[in-house]
C-alpha cells in the first residue's frame, strides 16, 4: 500500500474528487436512448461476453474482490430490480455489481460525463451506460428507457451519492430522489456496499469486500414520497452498518470548517 493521502473537503453531497473535468454532452429530447435489435445484441455481447474476464481479473488482480450475499440476488432473478451501492472507484464501480449480478445485464445511470469523451461515448452506452438528461424535456425519455430496462428483467446500478470519493470508507448522506423509480414500478432493490479491508503478510495491502443486502420493497401503506424517504432510510442504514466492516483507511477525508 503507498503512502496515505489526504483530501480536504467541504461539502459531502457535491464535492468530487475523481477524474479531471470534461465537457458534458446535452442530454435532450432528441437523444435516443432505444435502439434497434442489432445494437442491442451486440451490447448484449460487449457486456456480459467480450467485457467479463477483462472485468473480473482486474478485480480480483487490483482488489482480491470478494462478494458477501451474493445469494441475495437470487430471489429476484426472474424479475428486474434495483441496485444502490456507494461510489468509492472511478472504473471498478462501472462493473461490481455487473460481475455479481451476471447473467443478468446490469446496466448504469450515470451522469452524462461519462459518455462525453469523443471516440469512447457510444463504446460506454453499449456497456450499459443510461445518462441522465440535462434537462426536463429528456425526461420523459429517460423514464420510458428505466421502465423498459426494468420490463425486461435487467437490473439497474444506481449510485445515491452522485460523486466519486476514491477509497472512502463511510456513507455519505444522500436525497431520497434516486428511490422515486423503484417506488413508481413498485419494484425491489437491493444495496452493495463496498468496504476497504486488510490482507497481506504485514497485513497492510486493501482488498475490497462488497456486500450485498435485500431484496428491499416500497411500502405500500405509505404515500409516495414517504415510500421514497422509508426505501432511502433503510438502505442507507444498512450501508452504514456493512461500512463498519472497513478497516484500513487508503485515502483520509478531513472535513474544512
Amino acid at each position: 500500500m503507498k503512502e496515505q493521502k489526504t483530501i480536504y473537503y467541504k461539502d459531502e453531497i457535491n464535492d468530487e474528487f475523481s477524474i479531471p473535468k470534461i465537457e458534458a454532452r446535452v442530454i435532450d429530447e432528441n437523444y435516443k436512448y432505444s435502439h434497434n435489435i442489432l445494437w442491442d445484441f451486440c451490447s448484449c455481447i460487449l457486456q456480459n461476453f467480450i467485457s467479463m474476464p477483462i472485468k473480473l481479473l482486474y478485480q480480483k488482480i487490483r482488489f482480491r474482490l470478494k462478494y458477501v450475499g451474493k445469494e441475495n440476488l437470487k430471489k429476484c432473478k426472474d424479475q428486474g430490480y434495483f441496485i444502490y451501492a456507494n461510489h468509492t472507484q472511478p472504473f471498478a464501480d462501472t462493473f461490481i455489481p455487473s460481475v455479481a449480478d451476471y447473467p443478468k445485464r446490469n446496466f448504469l445511470i450515470v451522469n452524462p460525463v461519462n459518455i462525453s469523451l469523443k471516440g469512447t461515448g457510444t463504446l460506454v452506452e453499449m456497456l450499459g451506460a443510461i445518462p441522465i438528461p440535462n434537462n426536463k424535456d429528456g425526461m420523459k425519455n429517460f423514464l420510458d428507457e428505466i421502465k423498459r430496462k426494468i420490463e425486461k428483467k435487467y437490473s439497474i446500478t444506481i449510485y445515491p451519492e452522485a460523486h466519486i470519493w476514491p477509497y472512502y470508507t463511510k456513507i455519505r448522506p444522500f436525497k431520497s430522489v434516486s428511490f422515486k423509480y423503484p417506488v413508481k414500478l413498485n419494484t425491489p432493490i437491493f444495496c452493495m456496499t463496498n468496504t476497504y479491508q486488510r490482507y497481506g503478510k504485514k497485513n497492510n495491502k486493501i482488498k475490497i469486500v462488497t456486500y450485498i443486502d435485500g431484496p428491499f420493497y416500497p411500502n405500500k401503506e405509505l404515500n409516495l414520497k414517504e415510500q421514497q424517504q422509508d426505501l432511502r432510510d433503510r438502505v442507507y442504514n444498512k450501508m452504514v452498518e456493512r461500512s463498519k466492516n472497513s478497516n484500513i483507511e487508503h485515502i483520509k477525508y478531513i472535513k474544512q470548517e
